[in-house]
């Protein structure tokens, strides 16, 4: 019998949430008259709602929630903090021990030479410390006019103005006069919508050669900075040719630009390694950290500095900072998730035992009839719908449209699987056990089936000529 914790009833909870609650990412109207699935608690892998039904959560929350739900440690730390000292800030010459603590534990983790970390309270902020860090290095290089920093289309790099001018999301951009100046972009790895007669190495070259193209262009006296997820992650779950990234580092040497990854979904062992700047044996400047920091359970992120580049910034006074940047709390609970998946070996859990069965479950699926393509890796798995496997192009209906009836289908069967446009995604807490992973599973392929009947009844089984 599954335990309902003391509440109101779910339609008083729901027209209270209606009432007085902007949700993010949401129209707002449209929720209050469909009604919000109010979330009561959770444990392991396996959230509760106010109506006592239990669902699998296959996204961790938002990529974040690694070490699973109901980890006891983490609560008795921050209890702890909190008595002990429950904030103070690190400007005025001042710092704390959870601060210190977490800084040397995250520069002895980070790959290469990234042993410095500017704190923030996520990854939009940490990108927003970003533009500035990279400006103001080459400012002090006597450099001034190299600000352009150059991203991608489809790349999410956070939701403030800065961080989502840095993405590359169009329906961000036409709310907010975004991107602000100096941020342009060029053209994502997407192989199976865009590779069209290429082959995936042929085509991740030639995306990858974009970067080289953009920067002639604008001049490499002016470009900064070039900005990348390793694995786009909001954007799909959009894993680059193999070819891609060896160039890209190949460019930003050549070219002495800076290189950011965008590590807020990928680090903390989602991709079977530490980061994905291991996974993909890259050397960046400066490395974005959030959500698996904590795995959730205390707002924190940061940005990883590589020695050259912190030098420079150290050189004069840094104008730029948060409230909450290394709060007490929040670097003291992002210490005892490091230190739960260190000596609880998750990451290995993930490269040996958990991303491998997920791979052989999750490309069983490229069997079923709505399928057109399956890519994972590590713990975070995409697959294409399609109306035609012969062909990879996109449903005649309107982006997305295909995607949602999936993704409310995936919701009715306690699955919580998301879709982005007409692609399916996952990334489920880091812990997953094999039974977890066939429940996954058993619920994706009777959400696919379901789906297709009802994409089928609908007469949307159509491609774009």
């Amino acid at each position: 019998m599954t335990r309902i914790s003391n509440h109101l009833p779910t339609a008083e909870l729901q027209a209270l949430d209606a009432a007085h609650h902007m949700h993010p990412f949401t129209a707002n109207d449209e929720l209050a008259r469909l009604g919000a699935r109010v979330i009561t608690g959770a444990k392991g892998v396996t959230l509760t709602d106010s109506e006592g039904e239990e669902i699998l959560d296959a996204m961790a929350g938002l990529w974040c929630v690694n070490i699973g739900y109901g980890r006891d440690e983490l609560a008795e730390v921050a209890y702890r903090q909190m008595k002990e000292l429950p904030y103070y800030n690190t400007f005025f010459m001042s710092t704390h021990v959870p601060a210190i603590a977490l800084a040397d534990k995250l520069a002895e983790l980070a790959p290469g030479d990234l042993d410095h970390v500017f704190f923030a309270s996520g990854g939009s902020e940490a990108n927003d410390t970003n533009i500035r860090m990279v400006r103001r290095y080459w400012d002090l290089l006597g450099k001034p006019e190299k600000k352009v920093i150059i991203s991608r289309k489809n790349a999410y790099h956070g939701s403030t103005v800065g961080a989502a001018s840095l993405g590359g999301m169009q329906g961000m951009h036409a709310q907010g006069g975004m991107p602000i100046p100096d941020i342009v972009h060029i053209n994502q790895p997407h192989w199976y919508l865009e590779g069209g007669d290429l082959s995936p190495e042929d085509f991740g070259l030639q995306r990858a050669r974009e970067l080289e193209e953009k920067i002639l262009e604008l001049g490499e006296d002016r470009v900064a900075a070039f900005i990348a997820e390793p694995i786009q992650g909001a954007g799909g779950v959009i894993v680059p040719p193999e070819t891609y990234w060896p160039e890209i580092q190949r460019i930003c040497d050549r070219y002495d630009i800076l290189l950011i990854i965008d590590e807020v979904i990928t680090g903390f062992g989602r991709t079977g390694e530490w980061f994905g700047t291991q996974y993909y044996g890259l050397r960046p400047d400066i490395m974005t950290i959030a959500k698996g920091l904590s795995s959730g359970y205390a707002p924190i992120g940061g940005s990883m500095v590589s020695g050259k580049v912190a030098e420079v910034i150290g050189k004069a006074e840094f104008t730029h900072g948060y409230t909450y940047s290394a709060h007490p709390v929040a670097a003291a609970v992002a210490l005892e998730n490091l230190r739960i998946m260190e000596e609880e070996r998750i990451v290995e859990h993930v490269k040996n035992e958990a991303a491998p069965y997920l791979a052989e479950k999750w490309h069983q699926l490229a069997d079923h009839p709505f399928v057109g393509e399956t890519k994972i890796v590590g713990m975070m798995a995409s697959l294409a719908l399609t109306a035609d496997k012969s062909v990879r192009k996109p449903f005649a209906s309107a982006p997305g449209t295909v995607g949602y009836m999936v993704r409310e289908r995936c919701f009715k069967n306690n699955l919580i699987m998301r879709h982005v446009g007409d692609r399916m995604i996952v990334a489920p807490p880091l812990v997953m056990q094999k039974d977890d992973i066939d429940l996954l599973f058993e619920r994706a392929v009777q959400s696919l089936d379901e789906g297709y009947k009802a994409v089928k009844d609908a007469g949307l089984m159509k491609t774009a000529d």
